[in-house]
């Protein structure tokens, strides 16, 4: 493949440099749906608790390509078992993963049947300047790209790289969103887990000596979503933003109309695929533009609602422990007269640090390198793990609502 002029080098407060001499991969980063990128944030409602939690989807993806390209390159094993045309795949893989996000991140995803995983893929094989320059450099790349991204490549060391429980996807966003958050939650040796990656029978493995640097990893990820991912003051930015769309889509089918000044709204409002452009032009710039458009609508929840994400006068919150509690709560607001519908919010939420897959599943696993020459999959290999793995799943549900209408103790 085509080389750039000179090693094209940007800075990173993660990586310290991230190297590009591919032309494709410098094409690729230039072209308009990786720039939309820059005007997605990284974390969902999370600017909203951390304030120097402003990094951008875009920054992510430069990160997981560089994580990418040191694996390909710096692992022998991986060096020697990958052509330079599967090493090219594998990067541009790594680079345009989350090129289908929509603004505010997975909040966005609740509002319709939109997934970022399929419009990624949409991306890379439809009409895009991304399609055109893969299918330039080479027209086997848009397929062989989206199929790492949709977990299909034939290579298991393939898809392993971008999607899997040690990827490097996860690998830099947990880096990444501690540094930008400033917690220290989700650090881990990221060097030492490279250093000791290894390919046996065609999947990705860890040696025995780096399973500490894994197990820390596991438990970066895991205080990570509860300290950070979940926080309840992000969740609920991400629950106003999934009940403005919800009302917009009532208003949108009724009255049209009051939505006239918000028509980059509309391809989402329908239960249709909204197609790919609809979706390069709705970055956060975009939706928070209509969020002030909508604070003068005739509709006042949709007025109420949107002023509250502009001005952050997000919902209060309590943790709901007896089922019969979300109806009380409801009857309450309904007697002040809000619809409950609009402002009672129920948020359950889980998360495991990591689980075992059954053996249809097994390269999502992490597999670890025994001095013997086995192979062990990881809650085998680690007590800690194993531990994580066999306690009860931890869940919590919360309700949330408009503080200076509903306080209940």
């Amino acid at each position: 493949m085509l080389k750039t002029n000179e090693t094209k080098v940007l800075r990173d407060p993660i990586h310290g440099y991230i190297h590009v001499d591919l032309q494709v991969i410098w094409d690729c980063i230039n072209a308009k749906e990786m720039q939309r990128l820059r005007r997605i944030h990284q974390l969902g409602g999370d600017f909203q608790v951390y304030h120097t939690a402003e990094h951008s989807r875009f920054s992510h993806s430069l990160g997981v390509y560089e994580i990418v390209r040191r694996m390909v390159h710096e692992i022998d094993q991986l060096n020697e078992v990958l052509s330079d045309y599967e090493k090219a795949v594998a990067m541009l893989a790594g680079l345009l993963h989350d090129i289908g996000h929509g603004p505010f991140s997975h909040a966005f995803e609740g509002i319709s049947s939109y997934k970022h995983e399929e419009y990624t893929v949409k991306i890379i094989l439809e009409d895009s300047e991304i399609h055109q320059i893969l299918q330039a450099c080479d027209a086997r790349l848009p397929e062989d790209v989206a199929s790492i991204i949709q977990y299909r490549h034939p290579k298991e060391c393939m898809n392993q790289l971008v999607s899997g429980q040690l990827d490097a996807d996860r690998m830099d966003y947990l880096l990444r969103d501690a540094y930008f958050t400033g917690t220290s939650y989700g650090k881990f040796d990221l060097e030492r887990i490279l250093r000791t990656i290894r390919v046996k029978n065609g999947k990705i493995v860890v040696k025995a000596s780096g399973i500490h640097s894994v197990e820390d990893y596991i438990m970066a990820r895991y205080h990570m979503y509860w300290q950070v991912y979940l926080h309840p003051v992000a969740r609920s930015y991400e629950a106003l933003i999934t009940l403005l769309f919800r009302r917009m889509k009532e208003v949108y089918a009724l009255h049209p109309e009051y939505l006239s000044d918000v028509k980059m709204f509309y391809p989402f409002l329908c239960n249709e695929d909204a197609g790919i452009e609809a979706l390069y032009r709705l970055d956060e710039a975009a939706a928070l533009y209509g969020f002030s458009e909508l604070v003068s609508c005739k509709d006042e929840i949709l007025r109420d609602i949107s002023y509250r994400l502009l001005n952050r006068r997000l919902f209060e919150y309590v943790t709901l422990k007896q089922p019969e509690d979300l109806e009380r709560i409801r009857l309450h607001v309904c007697s002040l007269g809000y619809d409950p519908d609009y402002y009672v919010y129920q948020d359950v939420v889980s998360q495991k640090p990591y689980s075992p897959y059954k053996s249809n599943e097994s390269g999502h696993n992490i597999w670890v390198l025994e001095e013997t020459g086995k192979v062990k999959e990881l809650s085998k290999a680690s007590d800690i793990v194993r531990a994580l793995t066999r306690a009860d799943l931890k869940e919590e549900s919360k309700i949330y609502f408009p503080e200076e209408k509903l306080n209940v103790k």
